[in-house]
């Protein structure tokens, strides 16, 4: 499944430094050293953070008054121009303070975010609502002079200006002052909804305490467990972690139906177990403080207002794409379910399939069906292979190479970079973190971070990005083997790298992935469809005894199999995406688990089946406001990137390079600087059509009445 990208997009707030001097602390210091200067991640500490911060929004408000007070006319370079280079210290600043929310998390950490993430909503709306500096823009907005400026000119003013009147630059200052404070709640809400989801998913798991707690598991799931348990030191033989990357694989291979059902309740039940960690109330407060922070700025719904800057505008047509796909995918669960079914009554089982048993005989039909094992596939699957090949195949499509480097300082020891560089003419174009390892202290899942945004405005600046997975470490010194699933997760990561990567653009806010939520995803999904191709599978997926490469027999049948379990997976996230919109859409108090039956029922969710995101443990929804009436986003994005695909499959083939420059020059490289919808018909000559999609899950196109 693709998860979000781990962009951390913070606010700003202002309060005073204190304590550190500028030289003592280093966080507020410059990045130096090569490429342009790095992170001195061997310096950081967490106590720097609080006054550096401090410090940081001071300086960046000093900058906006003083670009705000500027007695002469606003123009393009005094304006928008200085805006742009605002506020380096506190970009810096808030790009290591996201590296430590999402991997180094600590109670010593955890301590300063919850007082400075409101400092940060706080610091963020004194810049939106900063009225002399709303009338600079709005002037350039309106000028009749706006023309001679350059198009991505043009594209930066129009982005300043919706985003400041989407914020409530227009209010009255009453209802300004209103916003910035459900802006502060908000902040603090998020950040206590993660730090209790990360709290149930470390410190809840299943203790595995004899040889037949292992029925079933393979190797290198019984090594991670054993491993799990060491780390742990709990004094039993091993250990399945809360977390999904622990989870599914036991709940895939264990044939402990008891334990099986044990693993999944707690995962399920993150954040809604009635204790200090409990979810509910927070998520409410969190629904209905959104709801009138809409209402204050004009829409119906806070869903009106998320969509507001994506490309779907109306939540009625991602609520009819959803809808469109959902039958579809419920006959291919219900008929899936059916010959799972068979096999538990053929075994002499007495019951029905629970959603415990879903990937457990999911696993058999697709053996019994397509004679493909997992287990089979697994041991060409390396992890270090599979980066390999995602480097050759961005060479492919891109013309880059990555060179391993170690002249730059790391957050953890797991951390390794690479310099990437157009092979063509040796240019660097960034840097390349990749932290691939679960641990303690990381939250659960796979992103992407951008650590620095390409940009002109001041010097050639490179791009550098990350990609932070949490695959299990197991036994040392044996390679890492992913499944299928992983390795697509990973291709998809490695698709928002390389759209930072890719990046040529003149502003760092119209950089790389600074694109709409709901089109941010189709790069990535797109990039899925490489790792299936005969050229990555003969030449990275290798076996790690043998080293030879996928039989010709096996691949073929991974692709007689490419669509099993697709209706299970639409489902699984299509509900989640119909939950999301319309808890959203909803401006009265809810009872989050009432609101989750009640939806679900009257969908006919398959009773086999969980949301992929049940409400208390959502964190793409309310973490932030990221993905808020937003999880569509993958859905949308999947429906371009299936057109998209099909535009190389009527050309060369994947590889075709005349297919993929253009995929370069219309998407990759041009970040925000044209309106979306017509960047994607600069590449396909036309809107992408929802067909490719049904086509790419294998379900059935329903014609269109005129």
């Amino acid at each position: 499944m693709k998860k979000i990208i781990g962009i951390f997009l913070m606010g700003t707030t202002f309060f005073a430094s204190h304590a550190q001097t500028n030289s003592e602390n280093p966080l507020l210091k410059k990045w130096i050293g090569p490429y342009g200067g790095v992170p001195a991640f061997n310096e950081y500490k967490v106590s720097d953070f609080k006054p550096a911060i401090e410090f940081g929004i001071q300086e960046k408000l000093n900058e906006v008054d003083a670009i705000a007070n500027n007695p002469k006319a606003p123009t393009f370079d005094n304006t928008i121009a200085a805006l742009e280079l605002s506020g380096k210290t506190i970009t810096r600043i808030a790009t290591v303070y996201g590296i430590y929310r999402s991997n180094l998390s600590s109670p010593e950490f955890n301590a300063v975010d919850t007082e400075m993430s409101p400092k940060f909503s706080e610091f963020n709306d004194k810049i939106n609502q900063n009225k002399k500096l709303f009338e600079r823009i709005e002037t350039l907005y309106n000028s009749k002079e706006s023309k001679k400026f350059t198009s991505e000119q043009q594209r930066l003013i129009w982005l300043y200006y919706t985003e400041f009147v989407r914020e409530g630059a227009k209010l009255n200052n009453a209802d300004k002052e209103k916003v910035a404070e459900i802006n502060k709640q908000l902040a603090t809400l998020f950040t206590k909804f993660s730090q209790n989801l990360l709290a149930e998913e470390h410190d809840q798991y299943v203790e595995l305490k004899t040889e037949a707690d292992f029925d079933g598991l393979p190797a290198e799931v019984k090594n991670a467990a054993i491993a799990e348990a060491k780390e742990r030191k709990l004094g039993v033989m091993g250990c399945v972690a809360n977390t999904r990357s622990s989870i599914e694989p036991f709940l895939t291979f264990s044939n402990r139906r008891d334990l099986r059902e044990k693993a999944f309740n707690i995962f399920v039940k993150r954040g809604d177990n009635g204790n200090a960690n409990d979810n509910n109330a927070t998520l409410v407060s969190i629904l209905q403080l959104r709801t009138e922070k809409a209402k204050i700025l004009g829409f119906p719904s806070f869903a009106h207002w998320s969509l507001s800057n994506k490309m779907a505008k109306d939540p009625q047509k991602t609520m009819a794409l959803m809808e469109s796909v959902w039958t579809p995918a419920v006959e291919k669960v219900h008929h899936d379910v059916a010959e799972m079914q068979k096999i538990v009554d053929a075994e002499g089982g007495t019951f029905k399939i629970q959603p415990w048993d879903y990937r457990f005989y999911a696993e058999k039909v697709r053996k019994a069906k397509y004679d493909l094992d997992q287990n089979e596939v697994k041991p060409y699957l390396q992890l270090e292979n599979l980066r390999e090949g995602m480097f050759w195949v961005a060479g492919e499509l891109f013309n880059l190479s990555f060179k391993q480097i170690t002249n730059v300082s790391v957050y953890h020891p797991d951390v390794r970079v690479w310099e990437v560089s157009n092979k063509l003419n040796g240019k660097v174009v960034g840097l390349w973190y990749f932290d691939p390892y679960a641990r303690t202290g990381k939250r659960s899942g796979a992103w992407m971070n951008s650590y620095r945004d390409q940009q002109k405005l001041d010097g050639n600046v490179l791009t550098i990005v990350s990609n932070n997975c949490n695959f299990i470490k197991g036994t040392a010194n044996e390679p890492i083997l992913i499944s299928w699933e992983d390795a697509t997760t990973l291709f998809h990561e490695f698709g928002h790298a390389l759209h930072g990567l890719c990046s040529n653009v003149t502003y760092p806010s119209l950089s790389g992935t600074s694109v709409a939520r709901d089109y941010v995803e189709f790069p990535s999904q797109l990039l899925e469809h490489w790792l299936a191709t005969p050229e990555v599978l003969n030449k990275f997926a290798l076996h790690y005894k043998t080293n030879q490469p996928l039989p010709h027999a096996l691949v073929e049948r991974i692709e007689r199999a490419a669509n099993f379990g697709e209706g299970f997976s639409t489902v699984e996230t299509i509900s989640s995406s119909l939950i999301d919109m319309k808890l959203h859409l909803t401006t009265t108090a809810i009872d989050p688990h009432k609101f989750e039956k009640e939806t679900l029922d009257a969908l006919h969710m398959p009773s086999e089946i969980v949301m992929r995101h049940r409400i208390p443990q959502f964190g793409h929804i309310f973490s932030s406001d990221g993905y808020a009436a937003g999880y569509y986003s993958y859905l949308w994005a999947d429906v371009i990137n299936a057109d998209a695909y099909e535009a190389f499959l009527e050309g060369k083939g994947p590889y075709g390079k005349e297919v993929a420059k253009r995929l370069y020059d219309t998407v990759f490289s041009v970040g925000n600087t044209i309106d979306q919808e017509k960047a994607y018909e600069n590449f396909r000559g036309r809107a992408p059509k929802s067909d490719a999609l049904m086509r790419a899950r294998n379900f059935p196109i329903v014609e269109k009445k005129n």
